[in-house]
């Protein structure tokens, strides 16, 4: 399985449009994932005409649609898939907790945590779970332009991550 990642798009805040580059390094993608700070619907809208799109609310989001929520727990391939805006403390703070939140139930622990709002790119394991900030394609590092997306591909298990700049 294929899945397109992506944060931050502040559309039309930084650009007016999801950029086409975007489109085309999603075009063989079985889904999308959108990690929040989205602003707009049409943002998911745009991307739904390349595959099925879900969406972590960003803190800076006031959408009413039923493909975004606070947090998406997502089974694929074999792996737990958390999306969710922000990075959960417990993997900022350098003491993991087995991918748990409070009050989160145990069998949903996550084996990849897909999130945005740090406006850099980010692959990388903590305690046996893969953390992935795919980038912005619109504001990475804070900075208007050209930025990045993700690819992830779950195949017999294994989880592989490609960050591509546009």
């Amino acid at each position: 399985m294929r899945i397109g990642l992506l944060a931050d798009t502040h559309i039309p805040d930084i650009e007016q449009a999801v950029p086409d580059r975007v489109m085309d390094a999603f075009r063989d993608v079985d889904l999308i994932l959108h990690a929040g700070d989205i602003y707009s619907r049409s943002v998911l809208d745009y991307l739904q005409r390349v595959a099925p799109v879900l969406a972590a609310k960003g803190d800076d989001d006031y959408i009413l649609d039923e493909r975004v929520k606070d947090r998406h727990v997502l089974m694929l391939e074999g792996k737990t898939v958390w999306l969710v805006h922000e990075r959960p403390y417990s993997y900022r703070s350098g003491t993991p907790k087995n991918g748990h939140l409070k009050g989160s139930d145990p069998s949903e622990a996550a084996d990849i945590i897909v999130f945005g709002h740090e406006h850099r790119t980010i692959v990388e394991r903590q305690d046996g779970v893969l953390l992935v900030y795919p980038g912005s394609p619109t504001f990475l590092a804070y900075r208007r332009g050209p930025g990045t997306v993700a690819l992830l591909d779950i195949e017999q298990g294994e989880a592989r991550v490609r960050i591509l700049e546009l």
